[in-house]
């Protein structure tokens, strides 16, 4: 009997185990999966704002994105033609290649994409405003289009009546350039706003292509002006060519690519009437033309003259003078303008190009600031403080020395800083 209870007890244990086990799996709860994140949308807004109305002919599509980066603008006009825009170099804003037309509807789609992929894309549609009856701003711009240019052409915008330091700004932001090879460099304005010239550290290297778009037709201009156009043009830089004129010898030196080739004697202004001290750059070119100075101080008289360059405003010129040729090489006779023979005269038109620089030392006064293109008559570091809008800090640094002509036009370093 006892047998048979231990054999019950047994079997009432192992009967018991499965039980337990069963409990426990009962009993058991799945892992909790975690929520899947979804990446957000780029955050997206356009100026224009959608139904404006009245929007300068000068409007830029602006898009300010968070979250993603720009990934396509287009831009069509009422009748659903594409506009052709092009972004700013940072891609702050994307600007039409021509001004847009007055009382004209226009819709912006611009679309922006985040690092996941999502992307949004907003549509904006706004009116131009008719064409102002403001007053514009004369613009002149110095380029002229499919031209060749010397080494030291300043891209140089006039401007009449000039601008006003507080709108200089907004000016800049609509001056485009640029270079191939790249060259980058700065606009400067002369003091009282007449004129802005952009240039690279050093001169042009030859055979760069220079392109300029002064996109001013209708923007706001100190809230009294509009612009009057937009001024586009496409050059090329030729041989690099310098004249070096000194009153001490009373010679010049004429160099291409570095080489002397010939020197000329001169006669420069005489004491009343001296020649300008400085950095110049030949701007005119006149086979004939006539020097006509009544009403003007130290003037009264008409000439004609033959091969005549012009170097300032102030009606400095490099000319045949057949009346001096006795004088030059020994003293100064002239009104300000230097005097070469006439043979020498016709020879150097065929050498120079509007653009060439132009270097006159050890007179009785120094160039004045705008008296011509006088865009290398300062240091780097002076002419960018007359930028109106920031510099990169990559052209604020100090200029490496600047590039000296050889025999083939190609630059290598030189010992002095450029434009000082």
């Amino acid at each position: 009997m006892g047998i048979r209870r231990r054999v019950a007890l047994v079997a009432v244990t192992v009967a018991a185990t499965p039980l337990v086990l069963g409990g426990c799996t009962a009993e058991r709860k799945p892992a909790a999966r975690p929520a899947e994140r979804v990446a957000p949308a780029p955050e997206l807004t356009v100026a224009p704002a959608d139904l404006s109305r009245d929007v300068p002919l000068s409007a830029e599509v602006v898009p300010l994105v968070r979250g993603g980066k720009i990934t396509a603008v287009r831009l069509v006009d009422d009748t659903g033609t594409l506009v052709s825009a092009e972004p700013r170099e940072d891609h702050s804003a994307w600007v039409p290649t021509a001004a847009l037309r007055p009382r004209h509807t226009y819709t912006a789609m611009v679309t922006a994409t985040a690092e996941s992929g999502r992307t949004t894309t907003r549509t904006t549609t706004f009116t131009t405003a008719a064409a102002s009856t403001k007053p514009q701003v004369t613009s002149t711009l110095s380029i002229a289009d499919k031209r060749t240019y010397g080494t030291a052409m300043p891209v140089t915008i006039g401007f009449e009546p000039p601008i006003a330091r507080q709108a200089r700004a907004d000016v800049q932001r609509r001056l485009f350039v640029t270079t191939n090879p790249p060259q980058p460099g700065v606009w400067s304005w002369v003091d009282d706003g007449s004129q802005v010239y952009y240039r690279a550290r050093d001169l042009w290297r030859p055979g760069t292509t220079i392109s300029v778009r002064a996109g001013l037709a209708g923007l706001p201009i100190g809230g009294s002006h509009v612009g009057d156009a937009d001024r586009t043009a496409t050059s090329r830089i030729g041989r690099q060519v310098a004249l070096e004129i000194d009153n001490a010898t009373k010679q010049m030196r004429v160099l291409r690519d570095g080489k002397l080739i010939r020197k000329i004697p001169v006669s420069l202004g005489k004491r009343g009437t001296p020649t300008s001290s400085g950095k110049m750059v030949i701007m005119e070119k006149h086979q004939q033309t006539t020097f006509d100075t009544r009403g003007e101080p130290n003037g009264g008289y008409v000439v004609d003259v033959a091969d005549a360059q012009r170097l300032t405003w102030g009606g400095e010129f490099i000319h045949g003078a057949p009346w001096s040729v006795s004088d030059q090489g020994h003293r100064n006779v002239s009104h300000g303008c230097t005097n070469i023979s006439p043979a020498n005269a016709d020879w150097l038109m065929g050498v120079t190009q509007v653009g060439d620089l132009v270097t006159v030392a050890g007179t009785e006064v120094r160039l004045q600031p705008g008296n011509g293109w006088t865009a290398w008559n300062t240091s780097w570091a002076q002419f960018i403080k007359g930028s109106a809008l920031p510099v990169p800090t990559d052209l604020r640094a100090a200029a490496p020395p600047p590039a000296r002509a050889v025999a083939d036009g190609a630059p290598t370093p030189g010992p002095a800083a450029a434009g000082g």
